[in-house]
């Protein structure tokens, strides 16, 4: 029976008063070894007895082992390759010879876990010793269409200063592009630049075991600054940028920008980072500006000669007139079919050369799969074969429907036909949302018809 506090009260009371404890647990309906125990006041209820727990078998040498797989797991820093529960109880069993059930251990590890402290240290940097990059995403309305496109984003970290970058792929043209442009911006190369593990810079490895891309190992070595790269899935090491990330996304990109191309929109988050330069940030001596301007004169002085960033190879023309890039097919003059020719990628553009001269520019296609023609260089088979007009994929891709249906309509004459053909191949601009007729999208499933996209 427990005995309340009013229980042993009531029970002092009678006692104190003279009256016997058989009466006593008699009129409280309690045994008399009970008021036996708590009529002299020698026990009171509310000390309770220690619990004797049986010996755990998680002893001090099983909870040293945990630790140790756990610190082995920090320290190794691969997020993919880490001591479940059940592996440490498997190598208790073989290594220790524990005799204890699994369920022991998985409360262990959580409990450790859960204990274990993460403590960072507080980075300091000199000015021109080192610039933190990051890759992010945001959405813009380019054209009037929503798209998601890829911030890319660096740091000076001593001065503070901001560069923000939009590309539509987070791919090595971009990767190398952005750098090189990030560092023309700020007008010098630091030290250092310190980016994760991204694909696009890192071949194998990670951290200090990374192995460089070679387009990344041959960009630093021209500018001449070292590239680090952090421990895996320790973010706090890039903390600045990591930071620049979420600020670019609120203080930009709200509300969503409405450009007519990437680059009004670069135009835009160049401007709005130089605008940061009169923020002050918390527990710097100065603002950014100040520091930034300060910052430039320890930077290394940029090469003489720009790093080309495009990716290049060397294509033969095939018998479309058209060379492919990235699974992509590029339309080239007709005079080139089965020439070869010099294609190099940039981050938003084609540009195609023949025996040095530049044949061929277009805008990179976004998707997989996918072919740009340029009406133009299909111009002079057109014109020897006018019967083919309306089934030709570069017709359908450059005149808008609506007029070849018109064309269909009137039985146009060949001359006809050829004059509207070379009044489209002359216009000055290929932005197809220039023109005063709204262009519908190509039919991909017609250049199927025709072979076109089956091209090598």
């Amino acid at each position: 029976m427990v005995i309340t506090v009013d229980d042993y009260a009531e029970i002092r009371r009678r006692y104190l008063a003279g009256e016997s404890q058989r009466s006593i647990a008699k009129s409280l309906g309690i045994s008399r070894n009970t008021v036996a125990k708590y009529c002299d006041g020698s026990a009171v209820p509310w000390d309770k007895k220690p619990r004797i727990r049986q010996p755990s078998v998680v002893t001090d040498d099983v909870t040293a082992f945990i630790m140790e797989c756990l610190e082995e797991d920090r320290a190794c820093g691969n997020p993919k390759q880490q001591h479940t529960a059940r592996r440490i109880y498997e190598r208790l069993v073989e290594e220790k010879g524990f005799t204890g059930g699994e369920s022991s251990i998985r409360r262990k590890v959580r409990e450790i876990k859960a204990e274990m402290p993460k403590a960072y240290i507080p980075l300091s940097f000199d000015p021109g010793e080192a610039m933190q990059i990051d890759w992010g995403e945001t959405y813009a309305y380019i054209l009037g269409q929503k798209e998601l496109v890829n911030l890319f984003c660096a740091r000076l970290c001593y001065s503070c200063r901001p560069v923000v970058l939009a590309y539509h792929r987070q791919d090595q043209e971009s990767f190398c592009d952005a750098i090189v442009r990030t560092l023309e911006t700020v007008g010098g190369v630091p030290s250092r630049v310190i980016f994760d593990n991204g694909k696009v810079a890192v071949k194998s490895g990670a951290g200090p075991h990374a192995v460089m891309q070679d387009s990344y190992a041959a960009l630093s070595a021209h500018y001449g600054f070292k590239a680090d790269f952090c421990n895996p899935a320790e973010g706090h090491e890039k903390g600045l940028v990591e930071g620049l990330v979420g600020w670019s996304r609120r203080n930009i990109c709200v509300p969503i920008p409405r450009v007519n191309s990437i680059d009004e929109l670069n135009g835009l988050l160049l401007s709005r980072c130089s605008k940061y330069e009169d923020h002050k940030v918390q527990s710097r001596p100065a603002t950014v500006g100040e520091m930034f301007h300060e910052e430039q004169r320890y930077l290394h002085e940029l090469p003489v000669k720009r790093f080309e960033t495009a990716s290049s190879l060397t294509a033969r023309v095939n018998a479309f007139s058209a060379v492919r890039f990235r699974t992509n097919a590029y339309s080239v003059p007709v005079r080139y079919v089965g020439q070869k020719v010099s294609v190099k990628g940039y981050p938003e553009k084609i540009e195609v050369y023949y025996k040095g001269d530049l044949i061929s520019t277009h805008e990179r296609l976004m998707g997989r799969n996918q072919a740009s023609y340029h009406l133009e260089d299909y111009l002079p088979l057109l014109l020897e074969r006018p019967r083919a007009v309306f089934d030709a994929a570069p017709v359908k891709q450059n005149i808008p429907y609506e007029v070849l249906q018109e064309l269909k309509g009137k039985d146009a004459t060949n001359e006809k036909i050829i004059s509207i053909l070379k009044g489209y191949a002359e216009k000055p601009s290929r932005n197809k949302a220039n023109d005063p007729v709204q262009v519908k999208p190509a039919d991909l499933l017609q250049y199927d018809a025709l072979g076109i996209g089956k091209e090598g």
